[in-house]
């Protein structure tokens, strides 16, 4: 059974206790309507780009996002097939982990990932098939073998492993975030496919702490900071084999990278001037809301207030009572309110 070995540090405490911190406020945050949406949207945009481009891929974040959203693009083919996979890879561990306790992770699992991530890059004979043969990790500057991964014969008892250690009850008393990076670290070096090993380690570990309840809204990604310095990255991959299999360094780096992450998404959730308006006025707590009533402040904050003849443009199809309906849910939560009288009367943001 694999066992890993690593030390608690005086960084490692000082970056979890950050994490703790934000992920408080992000979680209790009373309202994030328009910006509940965007964070996501953002969080997935962010992964996809950041990920695949570590890897090599030459799209900026704009061109990345443009993909996602159905544009045609002047790029090389397989840099628009890596964005269009792992955005379904993301999609993926969105949908099946979000504080999901009973979600199987296990070697079927694993392979769909890498399925999803080469989809049209590798021959099908060689999707979601761990390797038959020897790989190097060379470095991309110099050349240099920086790592042998096990032999091919290894890997499928070395994957088996790293599921048992997932799923290990004892392990229920390691912090998620400590967990979700030695996942991280273990896929990368057992390498068990011939391509896309990072970024299948990468959202294998975010399906981790989506899973062990860090979904944290969904709202972080973890890829920027990977690759805002990819020397940085590899060297604390590499630090591991350097210390004989002790994943502190490693450990740091990772929990450091979820603090930045986290620490920058509080500060947003902060300077949202509506959520502190309406703090006080919802007691703190968190508000359900349809996608109908997201739609409404959406349009609210856009064009400054809401006209019922609004309505049959806003919501085609939909009848006039069933947008008062909602209306009223979010006079009741003192989201909006409702100046004027019949016709002519506006809703704007309270």
């Amino acid at each position: 059974m694999f066992q890993p070995r690593f030390s608690i540090t005086n960084k490692i405490l000082k970056n979890i206790g950050t994490i703790e911190a934000c992920r408080e406020v992000i979680d209790h945050a009373p309202l994030l309507p328009y910006y509940e949406k965007e964070f996501r949207k953002d969080a997935i945009v962010r992964a996809v780009h950041y990920g695949t481009h570590i890897e090599g891929n030459e799209l900026n974040l704009s061109q990345a996002e443009k993909v996602m959203e159905g544009h045609d693009i002047p790029g090389r083919d397989r840099d628009i097939q890596e964005i269009l996979n792992y955005r379904r890879v993301m999609e993926l561990i969105g949908a099946l982990g979000v504080r999901n306790e009973d979600l199987k992770i296990d070697e079927e699992l694993i392979k769909k990932l890498h399925t999803l991530t080469v989809d049209k890059i590798l021959p099908p004979e060689k999707c979601g098939k761990f390797r038959e043969s020897q790989v190097v990790i060379k470095n991309n500057q110099t050349g240099e073998v920086s790592f042998r991964p096990p032999e091919s014969n290894l890997v499928e008892s070395e994957v088996s492993n790293l599921i048992g250690f997932i799923d290990l009850e004892e392990n229920g008393e390691m912090h998620p975030v400590l967990k979700s990076g030695i996942v991280h670290y273990e896929l990368v070096r057992i390498h068990p496919f011939v391509d896309g090993n990072g970024r299948v380690a990468r959202a294998l570990s975010t399906l981790t702490l989506f899973r062990d309840g860090y979904d944290i809204r969904r709202f972080f990604s973890l890829e920027e900071y990977f690759d805002n310095n990819p020397n940085d990255y590899y060297s604390a991959l590499q630090s591991v084999s350097e210390k004989d299999g002790e994943l502190t360094i490693w450990l740091e780096y990772f929990t450091q990278g979820l603090a930045i992450e986290l620490s920058k998404i509080k500060d947003k959730i902060e300077n949202i001037s509506i959520d502190a308006k309406l703090k006080e006025k919802l007691g703190g707590k968190p508000i359900m809301l349809s996608e109908r009533q997201i739609k409404i402040i959406e349009y609210i904050q856009k064009i400054g207030y809401l006209q019922n003849k609004a309505f049959e443009s806003l919501f085609p199809m939909v009848s006039e009572d069933t947008i008062l309906n909602e209306l009223k849910g979010l006079q009741s939560s003192g989201i909006i309110k409702k100046t004027g009288v019949t016709k002519s009367a506006r809703y704007i943001m309270s």
